[in-house]
């Protein structure tokens, strides 16, 4: 039986258990199972590996994309520029690192933006490690972006920083953080919301509620939204590639 999984810290609403079952169960595979493996900090990794020697693919996800990076034994190219793995391939004795985010936000985000010049800078909430995929389809879109936290950093202003002004003139607005995620239902990126307007995009990582509210507020305002659900499957779906194909090229 191969096992494949998801590492991460807060596993209980995952949807890849219940999607790859499908998968499984849809195609006829009876040989592969997929679980979740919740570690509290990253250095049970090494032990994981131990405990479950018959690993053949793994998922990453909040907070360990960019801290599994030490751990494996080489990475792809794209996830070497990326900076942050979400996949990890079981291959020859060796684990290889590869983002799938990327892939699967930047076909996601194609579907709505308009094909108009005016969509040419973003805000990027959250400076993690699923930043970085959105911050590399960024500029394969040739689209402009300005790093949003908590904290503000040389290269981040803070969310106590963003004026009216500066929401119009970024019309792309793309939530990384878990704000909003089952179960804190009712947080939310903290923005001058009422500067949002019908040209506006707003794509929200999170997928679980489908509806976040940073997502309700903005489709309040007339703007676009879209939720991390379909670049969940296109992921998971480039991962599986990967995991069954023994030439993914490096």
């Amino acid at each position: 039986m191969k096992r494949f999984g998801l590492i991460g810290r807060h596993l209980q609403h995952s949807f890849s258990p219940a999607y790859f079952a499908h998968k499984f169960k849809q195609e006829g595979i009876l040989d592969c199972a997929y679980e979740l493996f919740p570690l509290a900090q990253i250095e049970d990794f090494k032990a994981l590996l131990q405990k479950a020697p018959n690993l053949a693919g793994l998922n990453v996800t909040i907070p360990y994309k960019q801290a599994i990076i030490p751990f494996l034994d080489t990475l792809s190219p794209q996830a070497l520029q990326i900076g942050a793995v979400n996949t990890i391939q079981f291959i020859e004795g060796k684990l290889i690192g590869h983002n799938t985010d990327v892939y699967g936000f930047q076909t996601s985000l194609e579907k709505v933006l308009p094909a108009t010049p005016f969509h040419s800078k973003a805000l990027i909430l959250g400076t993690g490690g699923a930043s970085k995929a959105v911050v590399y389809a960024l500029q394969q879109l040739n689209i402009s972006y300005q790093y949003v936290s908590r904290v503000p950093t040389e290269d981040a202003l803070s969310y106590e920083m963003l004026s009216p002004e500066l929401l119009q003139e970024h019309l792309i607005i793309i939530n990384t953080t878990p704000l909003g995620m089952t179960p804190n239902i009712e947080t939310c990126p903290f923005l001058p919301y009422s500067a949002i307007g019908q040209e506006h995009i707003l794509f929200d990582l999170v997928y679980n509620p489908e509806q976040t509210l940073f997502l309700k507020k903005g489709a309040k305002q007339g703007a676009k939204t879209s939720n991390g659900l379909e670049m969940l499957h296109l992921q998971a779906e480039k991962a599986w590639t990967i995991w069954t194909t023994n030439n993914v090229a490096l």
